[in-house]
């Protein structure tokens, strides 16, 4: 009867890894089926034969390069951009001595949770459409993009973060100014290393978030060669023909980076993870 109740976990566990992977099984198999016939008459099976070509056609043709390079430059730039000011925005909350003008900030900052994104979605449009970038309109650019992308993802990050510096002793940072070192020095030399894990956490995160977003793009942007994968996507819908092999090879190309992204730094993932967790 022990046996069988610690067996039921991991049964569980099994049940979901399963769930979880067999839609990209059923994904990866049909990206390398002939045609839709094919997937048709075997949907959840294995191919009778591989059909490579499938990917160089999503990738040339259908233009899934354009829209992967695209998105790939405009995630990793602002999930690096709200990283930075994230970082300096909570460092100077959490360690420097502004008690009440830190409280009053780290409040405010609180309150861009509470505001759902969509409800800003007209608001962020007009603003878009009047805001002028080095004498060309931004709306309709990749700074459509960018600029609230990142500005969306300052108060989850900054949030994460200054409850990781939180958890650094302060007899670190005293021992730091005794050196010499100055609050910049403080800052790049002591708080930033210690915090990686808690960084490379939200990177990912952001990352992530930015990778998958789907309405800004599509209504910030309507030039073909800038649009990001997510939107991209969708022109693979067509309302005679859809060819659904190469469409999976398209989804294929939008999971990889986020899975080798998570391979590579699985490691930092879970220390930023735990470590707030034990400390804090």
């Amino acid at each position: 009867m022990r046996s069988v109740r610690r067996s039921i976990p991991h049964i569980l566990l099994i049940g979901y890894l399963i769930a979880t992977l067999y839609p990209f099984v059923f994904v990866l198999f049909s990206s390398i089926k002939s045609d839709n016939q094919a997937i048709a008459s075997n949907p959840f099976g294995f191919p009778s034969s591989f059909h490579f070509e499938n990917y160089y056609e999503a990738w040339v043709n259908a233009k899934i390069s354009v829209y992967f390079f695209n998105s790939l430059y405009i995630s990793t730039l602002c999930s690096i951009v709200t990283i930075i000011f994230s970082a300096m925005g909570a460092f100077a909350i959490t360690r420097m001595r502004y008690l009440k003008i830190s409280k009053g900030m780290y409040q405010f900052i609180l309150i861009g949770l509470l505001i759902p994104g969509n409800a800003l979605l007209l608001p962020m449009y007009k603003m878009l459409n009047d805001m002028v970038f080095f004498g060309h309109a931004v709306l309709g650019t990749h700074m459509a993009l960018i600029l609230p992308y990142t500005a969306g993802a300052l108060p989850f990050t900054v949030i994460i973060l200054s409850a990781f510096m939180r958890s650094i002793p302060g007899e670190i940072e005293e021992a730091s100014v005794m050196d010499g070192l100055s609050a910049k020095g403080v800052f790049s030399k002591i708080i930033l290393p210690i915090t990686i894990p808690a960084l490379v956490t939200v990177f990912i995160i952001n990352f992530i978030s930015n990778w998958n977003e789907f309405l800004l793009a599509n209504f910030f942007i309507s030039t073909d060669e800038l649009r990001t994968l997510p939107v991209g996507m969708v022109g693979f819908r067509d309302i005679y023909n859809t060819n659904y092999a190469q469409m999976s090879a398209g989804i294929v190309f939008s999971i990889v980076p986020v899975m080798i992204i998570y391979a590579v730094l699985q490691k930092q993932i879970i220390e930023g993870l735990t470590a707030g967790g034990v400390k804090g």
